[in-house]
């Protein structure tokens, strides 16, 4: 997926260290030049082990296979203890090209491979191996100035990547922005342009971009049958997204985004790196000599880039500051869809492994959230009144599409001049307008049954 900002879509950001570079050294000399850290020790301090170290975040001393083992271990245990992927499960990783997403294609790769040899070499064959489809974004048509040969050169190299892990078949899709935007009529450039270019303002712009990045992933997802969609977020971008939707006015729905699993999608979204430094990420793709593309990265911009900046200032003083932030706001309390009902997720694993996975008390497990039209966030409470405010006295459809959206999209992504919010919603895919459609008419429905027991305002006082 082209270059999500701050790592929160489904690679690395603007923060991530670049994969460039470097690449000749030996492994000894690149592990003392890539110290994440601090100067290392001389010695390993997981196996003890002589030799070049590097230092990871806390300044522990590791050797190269140490330091791999700890960062698969750390999303091993994202994967199993939050029931992100079922035996029966085909995952699709968002795959952006940067350090982020190419750790996260490699480690749920060496999952699938041991998954297809336990399988291969069990007598009773009960657990099959789940399935692994990768998926790209190109943003070309609308934010890159490459030329046409060195775009099919770099979609080339991410069919080279992905072609390159076996076992196991992966199919790649990539899939252009515009694709959201299409109908028999157009190709759907024309029309995403249009309403890209009505956003006046420059984080709006970049919030917005990222939004439709997830929706055509949805879409990719929904159209090939899979059951997850597997984000390369890490804590270093989902730092960057703590403090940026703070400053944006989204602290109500702040929780939503920095859990392991988000279930308000369609497809639900997982994040296993989220405890990885980008920092991380990117030594070990230098060290594993993981090819990465970032051709068609965009750095972000607005609210986003100065975020980044600042979150980089603070790494250089002390990279635990990242992980600090992120258990910060991991101490809020997450929403009923940021976990995996238990229904399903038993029925195809060993009894041994039954208690790595989330119980969900089935109270708890109904989607109750009213979530923003355009991007996805909870409701607050003067929001919920607002809507329900309008929905009573709303004259046209489109006094409707603002209510149902929050605060923030109001005030940066759809356009200040009301003259010109008719036209910026038509230009949005149909299914996004449908939603809000299909609620009022439900609403409509609802109250036309229960009129005749609704009190008149004069009956109020009596």
């Amino acid at each position: 997926m082209a270059a999500a900002s701050a790592c929160g879509g489904s690679g690395c950001g603007p923060h991530c260290s670049s994969s460039a570079g470097a690449e000749e050294d030996a492994p000894a000399e690149r592990l003392g030049q890539l110290s994440i850290s601090g100067a290392a020790s001389t010695a390993c301090g997981k196996c003890d082990g002589g030799g070049a170290t590097v230092a990871v975040a806390g300044g522990v001393g590791m050797c190269g296979e140490c330091f791999r083992a700890h960062l698969f271990g750390k999303f091993k245990l994202a994967v199993t203890s939050n029931a992100m992927v079922r035996p029966t499960d085909t995952v699709l990783v968002a795959f952006s090209g940067g350090p982020a997403s190419r750790v996260a294609l490699q480690f749920i790769h060496e999952m699938q491979s041991k998954a297809i040899q336990s399988w291969e070499t069990s007598n009773a064959q009960a657990l099959p191996a789940f399935g692994v489809g990768v998926a790209f974004v190109d943003e070309s048509s609308i934010l890159s100035p490459k030329t046409k040969h060195e775009i099919e050169s770099a979609f080339e190299d991410i069919r080279s990547i992905v072609s390159s892990l076996s076992p196991g078949e992966k199919a790649v899709h990539i899939a252009s922005l515009g694709d959201l935007f299409a109908s028999e009529s157009e190709d759907g450039v024309g029309r995403l342009r249009e309403v890209v270019g009505m956003i006046g303002d420059e984080t709006g712009r970049d919030d917005f971009l990222q939004r439709l990045r997830m929706l055509l992933l949805q879409k990719v997802a929904l159209e090939n049958g899979y059951a997850k969609i597997m984000l390369g977020s890490c804590a270093s971008g989902i730092a960057c997204h703590v403090l940026s939707a703070t400053v944006k006015g989204h602290g109500y729905s702040l929780p939503a985004d920095v859990q392991y699993v988000d279930t308000r999608w369609e497809v639900p979204v997982v994040l296993p790196l989220r405890d990885c430094l980008a920092q991380e990420l990117s030594l070990l793709c230098k060290l594993d000599s993981l090819k990465t593309q970032q051709l068609l990265d965009r750095p972000g911009s607005g609210i986003n880039s100065l975020v980044a900046s600042f979150i980089a200032r603070l790494r250089e003083e002390n990279p635990s500051r990242e992980h600090t932030i992120l258990r910060t706001a991991q101490k809020l309390k997450p929403f009923s869809f940021n976990k995996f009902s238990a229904n399903g997720y038993h029925d195809f694993l060993p009894s041994r492994l039954r208690p790595k996975f989330q119980n969900v008390d089935s109270n708890e497990s109904t989607f109750t959230e009213i979530l923003c039209l355009i991007c996805g966030s909870p409701f607050s409470e003067s929001e919920l009144q607002n809507l329900e405010s309008t929905k009573h006295k709303a004259q046209k459809k489109i006094d409707l599409y603002t209510a149902h959206c929050c605060q923030s999209c109001r005030f940066q992504i759809i356009p200040s001049d009301t003259n010109m919010f008719e036209h910026f919603f038509s230009l949005l895919p149909k299914f996004w307008t449908d939603k809000v459609n299909s609620a009022s008419a439900s609403h409509n429905t609802l109250r036309d049954q229960i009129e005749d027991y609704l009190l008149e305002d004069d009956d109020v006082g009596t």
